[in-house]
C-alpha cells in the first residue's frame, strides 16, 4: 500500500517503492537518483528492510527528493515501531547536496510527521560526538541534547 509523501518548501520525503529497494539490492542506479545516490548508509538501511517491514510503513523509511530537480538526494527514515513512545530517527544526505540545509529541513519535517503517531511523544537521534555536523543539523532541526557518555551524544524532539 503506497503511502503519503511528507512535503516541505524545497523537499518531498517520498516512500521506497518496491521497484528502488530492488534497484539498491542490484547495484542498479535509476535516472531520478543523483549521481551519488545512494550512499553506503542507504544500502546499509535498504538490506534491513526484509528484516524490519514495518520500516517501510506510513511511518517508516523515505527518499529525501529535491523538489527543483526531483532527484533522490537522500534517506530518512523512522525505526518503527516506537518503544515506550519513543522512535528513533537516522537521515543522510548525499555529498553533492550537503550544506544546503536539506538534512535539518528534511528530518524537522519528518520529526513533526512522527508526533502525529498514536502514542509517540519523543524522536530522537543518538550521533557520535565527532561527527559535528550531525550534531549541527539536529539542532537546526529543533532538538535538544537530552544525554551523552562522551563519545556519543542523544538528541530529543519532544510534542510539546
Amino acid at each position: 500500500m503506497p503511502y503519503a509523501s511528507t512535503e516541505t518548501d524545497r523537499l518531498s520525503l517520498r516512500p521506497w517503492t518496491d521497484d528502488e529497494v530492488a534497484a539498491v539490492l542490484a547495484g542498479e542506479r535509476p535516472a531520478h537518483w543523483a549521481d551519488d545516490f545512494p550512499a553506503e548508509g542507504d544500502r546499509v538501511v535498504v538490506k534491513l528492510f526484509a528484516d524490519n517491514p514495518q520500516w517501510l510503513g506510513p511511518y517508516g523509511h523515505r527518499q529525501i527528493v529535491e523538489r527543483e530537480t526531483g532527484l533522490v538526494v537522500g534517506s530518512i527514515g523512522l525505526f518503527w515501531p516506537p518503544d515506550a513512545g519513543e522512535l528513533e530517527i537516522g537521515y543522510g544526505v548525499v555529498l553533492s547536496r550537503r550544506g544546503r540545509g536539506y538534512a535539518p529541513e528534511a528530518t524537522r519535517a519528518l520529526s513533526e510527521f512522527a508526533l502525529t503517531a498514536a502514542g509517540v511523544h519523543t524522536v530522537f537521534a543518538t550521533v557520535e560526538v565527532s561527527n559535528p555536523a550531525s550534531v549541527r543539523v539536529l539542532e537546526k532541526a529543533g532538538f535538544e541534547r537530552w544525554n551523552g557518555d562522551g563519545e556519543t551524544a542523544t538528541f530529543r524532539f519532544v510534542k510539546n
